[in-house]
Formats: structure tokens, sequence, C-alpha cells
């Protein structure tokens, strides 16, 4: 006889959730390259979120709700003049952080950009930072900002290591949503029982779609789906904190549950298989791994599978660039994630289809000896004809060595190589970087030109001297982990 009734049994926290829970509440973080990388990574980001002010697309989205909304220790928008509540200022925060895609990246087995989380960090931050001097409390520190960091990359970056959420059509920013909810909800003074709340809220959630970030349907919501994220976030700590029940068993529930309904294979009659059940693994322990490990984007404002081919095309760029008319066909040599996420033919529609473009990256530096992000503009493509010309010549093959590298632990590698055959029969050099300088392996490299970005950034928003206030600050490791929530961010108020 079925059964005509569920077993009513309210059930623990799914471990997941607790293991997150307890991590956020409890580790201490003792790796000074952690803490030394979170306070570059600190500058990075804040840059990337600087030089999107330039682009009115962007903008456009910035703002309250409602206009003239005078907000009571409003979070700041670093290079404006908005004061807004937590929730809208994650929003704008983590937008403009994005725009560019040119902040740090975590590649694994899922893909994504941890200090998309600094939106709801710093927005939470900074107002709690005034509202605790207002009420003659001691105020959030910096030092707090660069903790959340390193805890929201590791929660993002583990959970990544060995879960593809693409693989089932689910966007990355869930990964934001989470890690940002633990670490927000830390900030706001959680206890264990409100941060598995909030965490459980998070899972429990409606998830994003990857649709915007391929053909043919990439776009600009791939440029503030962190944002919303990260915004979404803020507001789920903040239902936690006023005491709202949490969902135990949102990961496990059977038929309800985030592994049955988004992580699993289904049937057409939605039911599943003993072997088609799928659930998370955590292959290592929670710690500063991430944060260590991450990705900078230096040199290109470029999707990362493609940053070694554009190194690649800037090198052989003074090989190619008097016999453009001569090309009889270009080789990318690549990785199978580079392959499934940015290798396109056909037009390209807009700026963000472009800058997710592997034979688009590609072109423009073979061509011009450079990428930035105004050539993913309408007006640039358009003006130049060549690029699409050059395209039209790319073929793009696998290197299983490449791919399987990419995946390696102790390799992470992120290969592209480039060879340019004319119709002469002569060749370049085959060009192959398998590290690109924002690479763990080149951080001596790479620190003084990630450095150098962060001053070119600055200086698109502020007059020099305020651009050398906030940049000795930043390099002071010391002086701005004891520097004030509030006072940090005041200095990149317009």
């Amino acid at each position: 006889m079925s059964a005509t009734f569920d077993l009513n049994e309210r059930p623990d926290y799914d471990q997941l959730i607790q293991t997150i829970a307890d991590y956020t509440l409890g580790y201490r973080i003792k790796s000074k390259e952690a803490w030394n990388t979170a306070r570059n990574c600190l500058m990075d980001t804040l840059g990337c979120g600087l030089l999107a002010l330039r682009f009115p697309e962007c903008t456009k989205h910035l703002g309250p709700l409602v206009e003239g909304t005078v907000v009571p220790h409003g979070a700041r928008v670093p290079g404006t003049s908005f004061r807004l509540d937590p929730v809208k200022a994650a929003w704008d925060i983590g937008c403009i952080i994005r725009w560019l895609d040119y902040n740090d990246t975590w590649l694994a087995a899922e893909w994504g950009h941890p200090s998309d989380n600094l939106g709801g960090i710093l927005a939470v931050a900074d107002h709690l930072s005034q509202k605790k001097v207002a009420e003659g409390k001691e105020p959030l520190t910096m030092k707090d900002v660069l903790e959340a960091m390193i805890m929201a990359h590791e929660i993002q970056g583990v959970l990544a290591l060995e879960n593809s959420f693409n693989r089932v059509g689910l966007d990355h920013v869930v990964l934001v949503k989470v890690a940002s909810t633990a670490v927000t909800a830390k900030l706001m003074g959680a206890n264990r029982e409100q941060l598995l709340s909030a965490l459980s809220h998070a899972w429990v959630d409606g998830q994003s779609l990857r649709t915007y970030r391929h053909a043919p349907n990439a776009g600009s919501r791939k440029s503030w789906a962190a944002g919303d994220a990260t915004s979404r976030a803020v507001r789920l700590a903040d239902i936690a904190m006023r005491g709202e029940m949490g969902i135990p068993s949102a990961l496990t529930a059977p038929q309800w549950g985030f592994y049955d309904v988004l992580f699993s294979k289904t049937n057409k009659d939605q039911k599943l298989k003993p072997e088609d059940k799928r659930q998370f693994s955590l292959p290592q322990e929670l710690g500063s791994y991430v944060m260590e490990n991450i990705l900078f984007k230096i040199s290109f404002p470029a999707e990362f599978h493609a940053q070694t081919a554009a190194e690649a095309a800037v090198t052989l760029h003074p090989q190619v660039k008097d016999r453009l008319d001569e090309i009889d066909r270009i080789v990318i040599t690549t990785h199978e994630s580079a392959i499934r996420i940015i290798s396109k033919q056909g037009r390209l529609a807009n700026a963000a289809d472009r800058d997710h473009c592997l034979q688009y990256m590609a072109a423009v530096p073979l061509i011009f000896g450079s990428l930035t992000a105004e050539h993913y503009e309408d007006s640039f493509h358009e003006a130049n004809p060549v690029i699409d010309q050059i395209r039209e010549k790319m073929e793009v093959v696998e290197d299983e060595r490449y791919t399987r590298e990419y995946l390696e632990e102790d390799k992470r590698s992120i290969a592209n190589a480039i060879q340019v055959f004319f119709n002469d029969g002569s060749t370049t050099d085959k060009v192959a970087v398998e590290y690109p300088i924002g690479h763990r392996r080149r951080r001596k490299e790479g620190i003084p030109l990630l450095e150098d970005k962060f001053n070119n950034n600055l200086a698109t928003r502020f007059p020099g001297q305020r651009c050398d206030r906030i940049y000795q600050l930043c390099k002071d490791q010391k002086a701005l982990e004891g520097t004030p929530v509030h006072e940090f961010v005041a200095l990149f108020v317009i």
C-alpha cells in the first residue's frame, strides 16, 4: 500500500550548511600570504569598479531605486556620491566591480570571480561602521573586510573545485549568493542559528541560469548578475537576523531540495533514479587556500580562459601586423573549458558578447598589439571590419594536456597557444603561454603590474593627491587593517 502522507520529522541542518556556518564563525586566518593577497585583491577590485564608471551602460544602473531617497548611515558606492541602503549599495558595488570582466577569477569544475562578494561585504561593513560610531561604539575596521573577503573567496572557491553548476545550466553567481550570505550575516553579528537560517535561504532561493553568458544570448546581464547575487545575499542575511526560521534540509530534501530539483539528472516525469542523484563534494577543509591561489586579471579585461591567448597574440603582433592580408589561417590551441565557454563563430551582437569570444580576444591584439575595454565597444568594432575578417580565419583545437593540467591542483594552468600561417607557406612561431601573469606562479612578476593597474584606475576618477593617499594606505598592510571602514570608504566618495 502506498503512503498517503509525508513523514514530518524536521531534520538537522544539512551538513554542508553547518560546515560553512562553523567555518565562517570559528575559523581564524593565520596565513600571512592570504592577508597580503586579500589586500592586493581589495585594491584591484576597487580599481576595476572605478574604471567601469567611465561606461554609461554601467552607470545607468546605479543609484537609489527612488530618486532623492535619504538613507541614515547609508553605504557609499566608491567613485560616486551615492549613499544607499546596504541592499542596493551591494548591488551597485557588485555591478561596477564586474562590469568590465577585469576582477579576479577562480577556475575549477566551476568558474567564478570571488571578489564579486566585495559588493555585499563593503556595503554592509560601511553602513555598520557608520552606525556603530553614531552609537558611540567601536567601528568595524578594514581587517574585518579583508577577513570577510578571505572567507568568501574560500567558500565560493572550494565549492567550485569539484561541483560544476554550469553543467546543469546554473550560473556560478549562486556561489556568490551563498558566500556573501555567510560573511555578511557574520558582519551583522549573526549567531550560529541565524547563520544557518540565512545559508539555507540562499540555497533554497531561486538561482540564475547561465543563458546570458552563452551564444546566442550573451549580453550585459552577465555584468550585473554578481551584483544582483551579493545584493540578494545581504537581503537574506537581514531576513535571518530578524529571526526568520531556516529550512534545514534545503539541499537534501527528497524531491524538493536543491540537489533533486537543480543538481541531479531528471527524466521527463521528474522521477530520480538513485544513480542520477548528485550531491556536492567538499574535497578539502575550508581555510585560506583560494585567496592564496586566486588569479588576477592584470594585462587584459577579458574572460580568463582567453588571458593567455591575448598575451600570446600581443607577442605575435610584430610578426603579423604588416601581413594581415597574407594570412591563410590562424590556429588557436586551447583547453576544453575555453572551447565550451568562449569559442564562437558568427556575428557578435554587443560588447558583452565580444569579451566572451576567444577568437575576438585573440584577433584584436594580433592586429593592434593590445586589448582594452574600449576594444569591445560597438563603435570600435564597426570601425574595424578587419577584426571579423581575421576571426573567420581562426581554427580552435584542444590540447588534452592543457585540459588535464587546467584541473591539476599543483598546476591550475590556463594555457593557450597561437600560430599564424601565411599564404606563401611561411608561419610565425607557435607562441604558447600556459600561466597568465595573474597566476600564483607569476606573483613576483605580477604584483608590481597589479599596483600599476590600480594606480591607473584611481587616476580615472580622482585627482593626483587623493590617488597617492589611497595608494599609500592600501600598500601598508598594518595601516590598512587598522583603518575604520567608514573612513576608508570616504576616501572614494566623489
